[in-house]
């Protein structure tokens, strides 16, 4: 299982972790999300995760990964 670390820009609250969480779970391949809104990051787990599908889910919910 692979473990990616996204940097998110745009969190500002506990809803925006929710979105995001929410964004990236939809994305096939991905098995577990965690996002830390104090880190600004999210760490995503799972069986080779494409990364342009990550950033167009974040870039969906509203949210930039930098």
């Amino acid at each position: 299982m692979e473990k990616l670390t996204l940097t998110i820009k745009g969190m500002t609250c506990k809803n925006c972790v929710t979105h995001v969480t929410e964004a990236l779970s939809s994305v096939a391949d991905v098995k577990a999300v965690k996002v830390n809104l104090k880190k600004g990051e999210a760490i995503v787990k799972g069986d080779t995760p494409n990364m342009d599908s990550l950033k167009a889910a974040v870039s969906e919910a509203g949210y930039q990964v930098v």
